[in-house]
This record gives C-alpha cells, sequence and structure tokens, in this order.
C-alpha cells in the first residue's frame, strides 16, 4: 500500500471555471461605472462654466425680491437638464436649472443664442412654488 500524498492543484486550476467569468463580469460594470460618472461630470463641468450660466446665477443672487424668497446664497441644488450646443460658430443654449438657497428652491430656465463671444438672452426666468421671476424683458437682452 503506497501513502503517499497526492498534490492538490494550485487555487487557479481549481477556481479559474467561476473566476474568469466574474472578473469579467465586474471589470465591466466598473469600466461602464467610470465611463457613465466621468461624462457626468465632464458635461456638468461644460454647463456650469457656460456663460449663460454664470450670467443668470449672478443675476439671480443680485435680485433682492427672489433673495427674500430663497435666502442667500442662491446655488446649484441638482442635475442640469438641456443642452448647450455650438456649430459652425453658432450657438444655442437651453437649459434647467434646480436651484435652491437656505429658504427654499426653486427652477433656473435659461434660453440663449449667439455667436462667437456675444450671447442673446431670450429668457432667464426662475420658478419657485407658485412664484415667476423674470430676469427679462420681452424683446430679449444681449450681452
Amino acid at each position: 500500500m503506497n501513502n503517499e500524498l497526492v498534490p492538490q492543484p494550485s487555487w487557479w486550476k481549481r477556481n479559474w471555471k467561476w473566476v474568469v467569468p466574474v472578473g469579467g463580469c465586474f471589470t465591466l460594470i466598473i469600466g461602464a461605472i467610470i465611463v457613465f460618472s466621468s461624462l457626468y461630470f465632464g458635461i456638468s463641468n461644460i454647463m456650469e462654466e457656460s456663460q449663460p450660466y454664470e450670467y443668470a446665477l449672478e443675476l439671480l443672487n443680485k435680485d433682492e425680491a427672489l433673495l427674500e424668497v430663497l435666502g442667500s446664497p442662491i446655488e446649484k441644488d441638482g442635475m442640469f437638464q438641456g443642452n448647450i450646443s455650438w456649430t459652425n460658430g453658432n450657438k444655442i443654449a437651453k437649459i434647467i436649472v434646480p436651484i435652491a438657497g437656505p429658504k427654499g428652491e426653486g427652477k433656473l430656465y435659461i434660453d440663449a443664442s449667439g455667436q462667437g463671444e456675444d450671447w442673446i438672452y431670450h429668457e432667464i426666468r426662475v420658478e419657485v412654488n407658485e412664484q415667476e421671476f423674470d430676469f427679462l424683458n420681452e424683446s430679449g437682452s444681449e450681452f
């Protein structure tokens, strides 16, 4: 009778059949999370640094009536909706931004177009509950 121990296969040889598919799935999931979060933060950054958004936020923080309702400072409070596009020198921005201050929250609506460095604002409006604050006259504003 031979009492020699039979060598056991390595961990990899015993477990590769489940490690490879599970590891591949985790790699794909983590890769997708990285891609989508990069896109989200990249697009959010572009929107936040856009001239229409910065100009509108500056107007909001100077308006006494709105500051009474929302408090100071008024800041972005969620995800941007809308788009900013540049085509052959023409640019269009249609953005909806959730905003909030210490006293409440609302939505900022921005509609602007332009060429080169100039923007023409067609709408800068804030809705808070049932109230509406319009920051432009009927004809639009050019800056």
